[in-house]
């Protein structure tokens, strides 16, 4: 459904369970970059009524998540690590060349966020079926679903802003790109590491 190229090797589990202390303040960032990535939409592209009345809402339901995300660290008696690096993230911002049009600006950051939105999902779903705790279990399999909802979602804004041949196309071969990406990552305890 997802359509990644290379699935995380399930082994990724294993080494989340050793420390989820430090899972969890990765997830917590995450949750906080995808509510700026929404803000940040909003504010660069607020011509595009459709897309700034959902990123609203992705804005108020990804800063819960944050919330969710806190309030599991706070409950195993930890407090909020500091935010770290994503290589991930930072791997995957070089494929498009910078410039172009405003719609092809769009598109990019677009088909990033599905990308991103997609592999958490991915990710999630290995710790709901993966992880002993069960309790941690389900609530990943509960933010999976919200997950596979904003991948479409962002996906389907791409499509529709842009020209859907080219977009297809572009989505392809950002998730060859992703693919070389991942095949080197899944060795820490980060969402995307």
């Amino acid at each position: 459904m997802l359509g990644l190229k290379l699935p995380t090797d399930p082994r990724w589990v294993n080494i989340v369970e050793k420390n989820i202390e430090e899972i969890l303040t990765d997830h917590a960032f995450c949750e906080q970059k995808a509510t700026s990535t929404a803000i940040s939409l909003i504010v660069s592209f607020p011509e595009y009524t459709e897309l700034v009345q959902e990123m609203v809402a992705l804005v108020k339901e990804e800063i819960s998540h944050f919330k969710m995300v806190h309030d599991k660290i706070l409950e195993r008696g930890w407090i909020l690590g500091r935010d770290r690096r994503d290589d991930y993230v930072i791997e995957l911002l070089k494929f498009f060349p910078k410039g172009g049009s405003r719609t092809t600006q769009l598109v990019h950051r677009l088909l990033y966020a599905a990308l991103i939105e997609a592999r958490s999902c991915e990710r999630f779903r290995l710790l709901s079926e993966e992880l002993e705790d069960k309790e941690l279990a389900t609530f990943y399999r509960n933010l999976m679903v919200s997950e596979a909802n904003h991948y479409t979602m962002f996906l389907g804004f791409a499509r529709k802003y842009g020209n859907k041949k080219e977009v297809d196309t572009k989505w392809q071969q950002l998730l060859e790109y992703e693919s070389k990406i991942i095949s080197n990552l899944g060795t820490s305890e980060a969402i995307h590491g």
